[in-house]
């Protein structure tokens, strides 16, 4: 995974352009109301969601693997804080976050991955602390595209899986922690090869 990131980053540089995803903005709503300062990204990027989170003041760290997408986020959002390392294993942070704040992560993991990343997520919060993942969805057109390799997930481009959530199976993932919100937002991108495509991300939000 590390190759294929550290690829694309070099390759295409700010990949999603400047702004913030619409989960993003989703996401600082709710932690607005929360009364959140501290947030941890894991697979942060270039910083083009932690950004707008640090612009309204909030206390932000993001993990990345990517050296080139760290160096990045570093020039583009220097109030943040970015560690290169990766999400499956962030326990050199000994600080602890009110909200966790993950956007097109959890899919590129398989199984055992995935619940290591919700576990390791949850580790790194304070009591009663948030969550709000955002993931690829059944609905998405690269469904069914590709080798399947497990359960629906399927590798369309050589070295990235995508795993493709339903409702039930999100909903699964986080069976321990209480579920406060959960939904679909289609968002526009264009980017690559691909051209304009939309992603009708399924979202989770809770507490742990």
């Amino acid at each position: 995974m590390k190759t294929y990131w550290e690829s694309r980053y070099q390759t295409e540089g700010k990949i999603w352009g400047n702004a913030p995803s619409r989960t993003a903005v989703h996401a600082q709503e709710f932690f607005r109301q929360a009364g959140v300062k501290k947030i941890l990204v894991p697979g942060s990027g270039y910083g083009r969601n932690t950004r707008l989170f640090s612009a309204s003041g909030l206390d932000m760290t993001g993990v990345e693997i990517s050296p080139s997408a760290c160096n990045m986020a570093k020039v583009f959002d220097p109030q943040s804080s970015f560690y290169n390392a990766s999400v499956l294993d962030m326990s050199f942070l000994a600080e602890k976050f009110d909200a966790v704040y993950c956007h097109s992560v959890l899919h590129l993991f398989r199984e055992q991955d995935r619940k290591t990343l919700i576990r390791q997520s949850a580790d790194r919060l304070a009591v009663n602390g948030l969550m709000f993942f955002s993931v690829m969805s059944e609905k998405d057109p690269g469904y069914g595209k590709g080798a399947e390799t497990e359960k629906t997930t399927f590798e369309s481009k050589p070295g990235r899986p995508v795993h493709y959530f339903t409702a039930a199976d999100l909903q699964a993932h986080f069976n321990a922690m209480k579920i406060l919100e959960t939904g679909i937002m289609e968002e526009p991108e264009n980017h690559g090869e691909e051209g304009p495509h939309v992603h009708p991300w399924r979202y989770i939000y809770v507490r742990i």
